[in-house]
């Protein structure tokens, strides 16, 4: 490493607050996996697999640093002013509505989400339960599990050359109509604002 480099980051780590000193509180069953980069980058982190109440939140919220949630937790104005050393506050998820932003901002405390974590995932999902709707998977397993066996396919259909249509345009209804696109599928969508269509769907 480059003297200079190497000055810098010494003098980085002389004014910068110790991680090992930086509480970290995860809750709503985080990754394992991010969980272990945290602890290993020499935060102290506390990871819960549950939400947490109101009054839980507010023995926590004491002494703790960084607060993330996934979609469950709640956030309130009570809890964010009982905070005493809290720096930011982390969504796992799409939203931030758990949170009350205005008083988050009030105190200085950024919040953070993951607008793009589950998009492709659900979407995928999505078009799943298209094909398996279309199919009647579900009601041919029931069968099965009760001993029959049908080899007809009387009221399953292809997707392909049929139309969907999305209410919603953001990121999981654009990737839904992409992934419907390239089965064959036509896509009609609506949204409260216009939006630039992703290939030949079309805004209603």
């Amino acid at each position: 490493m480059p003297a200079e480099l190497k000055r810098k980051r010494e003098t980085a780590e002389e004014v910068s607050f110790p991680k090992n000193k930086i509480k970290i509180l995860l809750l709503e069953g985080v990754s394992a996996r991010g969980i272990k980069m945290l602890q290993d980058a020499g935060f102290q982190v506390e990871a819960l697999k549950t939400a947490l109440t109101e009054e839980e939140l507010l023995v926590k919220i004491k002494g703790l640093h960084i607060l993330g949630i996934r979609s469950k937790t709640q956030v309130s104005k009570k809890v964010i002013e009982a905070s005493d050393k809290l720096l930011a506050m982390a969504c796992f998820c799409i939203g931030t509505d758990q949170i009350d932003l205005q008083a988050a901002q009030d105190n200085g405390i950024p919040v953070f989400n993951a607008p793009f974590a589950n998009t492709r995932s659900v979407a995928e999902l999505i078009i799943g339960n298209i094909v398996g709707l279309s199919r009647k998977i579900g009601e041919c397993t029931a069968a099965m599990h009760r001993g029959a066996w049908f080899k007809q396919a009387i009221g399953c259909f292809e997707i392909r050359g049929k139309t969907l249509g999305i209410v919603g345009f953001g990121h999981i209804g654009a990737q839904v109509s992409v992934l419907a696109e390239s089965m064959g599928m036509k896509v009609v969508y609506w949204d409260v604002i216009p939006k630039l269509p992703m290939g030949n769907a079309t805004q209603i």
